[in-house]
């Protein structure tokens, strides 16, 4: 017998789904921070290592954005998988 998940339980669902999508933000926030790190420093060419170095940048922002992609998408489906029921009230449903 399935019983529908009970407030408490639906609203702490919410809450992961909701950390889940701010810890994407994170992600993103830190590329772009990366991202624009790189072409602050490609503006300022003193040196040809510049070049280098902002390479490196663009390469470690788009790494940490798929990365965070990545993780965002892997936990969200382990969150889908395992909205259980908690607690021993389902027992007392059960034998009503």
């Amino acid at each position: 017998m399935k019983k529908d998940l009970i407030l408490r339980e639906k609203l702490a669902i919410k809450r992961t789904h909701l950390a889940n999508q701010t810890t994407l933000l994170a992600f993103l926030r830190t590329a772009m921070y990366f991202f624009v790190a790189g072409l602050s420093i490609n503006e300022f060419l003193i040196f040809d290592k510049n070049h280098l170095v902002a390479m490196g940048m663009y390469i470690f922002s788009l790494l940490i954005l798929f990365y965070g992609g990545i993780s965002f998408v892997k936990q969200r489906k382990w969150i889908s998988e395992h909205e259980i029921h908690i607690g021993d009230y389902k027992l007392a449903y059960e034998k009503e």
